[in-house]
């Protein structure tokens, strides 16, 4: 089932096509502005997702049950500590409001704290939700799949489980997401231009999607000359709707236009696994390395 889907991907007339011309050869080169330091670190209790609350503070997930917001200094300011006592799949800020908003794939569920209090406004049948963000009109956007490892991204009206949106298959009614399981874990973020962004950590790419849900583009992030396999994790979009998404094998981030071309690398911040990624209001980058338990703040 996977190879076939794999082979339906890389037909798909609008691939991220890459080339030469597109490689930028007079950028500034990014620089580490803020290692953060953070409680997170060793076999049991990786970080694995960040998401800005403001251009001081961020939140963050891992291995354990709780969110930690952290200022820039690295001081926690406030840990969140989920009702289950089971780890946040995904953590994001709801933009018109500025509450957290987490998943749980065990659970089944869409959480949300307000001030310190977790309500849960979202509980899935027969799914359960991988990777969340909030769109710029306050919609929720969640990824999830089944039991019949299916999956698929559906948008929620607000905080509420009203379903405005299922986008699951392209054009020819095939999937346009890699089978689901808990370990294939996909994460998501809305472009300035309204399309959707969904990182397939199996698929070796990154999917998007208009607002519509059809099908745009399907990147590989292989250039020619590369031997090794594309391994997105994190992926954010920023002001000018550049997609910025985590290389996990090759600790590389890429940078590619609205319409899926190559940019260029940052390859120069001495990544370390990195998972997690997102920018702020200033467009500068977060990135949370799965390993060290680090957030580098990096001006690209």
């Amino acid at each position: 089932m996977l190879k076939s889907w794999m082979m339906e991907v890389r037909s798909v007339e609008e691939f991220g096509a890459l080339s030469e011309l597109s490689f930028k050869t007079k950028e500034e080169v990014p620089r580490i502005i803020t290692d953060i330091s953070t409680t997170y670190g060793g076999f049991s209790k990786r970080i694995r997702n960040v998401s800005c609350l403001s251009d001081e503070e961020i939140w963050t997930c891992g291995d354990d049950s709780i969110m930690r917001l952290y200022n820039l200094h690295g001081e926690l300011m406030k840990p969140i500590v989920t009702k289950s006592g089971v780890k946040p799949d995904d953590v994001a800020v709801i933009q018109t409001s500025g509450d957290l908003v987490f998943t749980n794939y065990s659970a089944g569920t869409v959480n949300m704290v307000k001030n310190t209090q977790i309500q849960t406004p979202i509980r899935l049948k027969g799914w359960k939700p991988h990777g969340v963000c909030s769109t710029s009109s306050g919609d929720l956007l969640v990824v999830m799949d089944n039991d019949d490892k299916e999956s698929k991204v559906v948008r929620y009206s607000g905080s509420t489980d009203h379903e405005k949106q299922s986008i699951q298959f392209n054009d020819k009614r095939k999937p346009l997401f890699s089978p689901g399981s808990y370990f294939n874990v996909k994460y998501i973020s809305e472009n300035k231009n309204l399309d959707i962004c969904v990182s397939d950590y199996v698929a070796h790419a990154i999917v998007v999607v208009n607002q519509a849900g059809k099908l745009k583009f399907t990147y590989t992030g292989l250039l020619p000359t590369s031997k090794e396999l594309f391994c997105p994790r994190g992926i954010t979009t920023d002001s000018q709707s550049q997609i910025l998404t985590v290389d996990w094998t090759t600790n590389f981030i890429h940078i590619l236009d609205q319409d899926g071309h190559f940019l260029r690398y940052i390859d120069s911040c001495d990544l370390l696994t990195p998972w997690g990624i997102c920018v702020d209001t200033k467009d500068n980058l977060f990135v949370a390395e799965w390993e060290t338990g680090k957030v580098k703040k990096i001006q690209y």
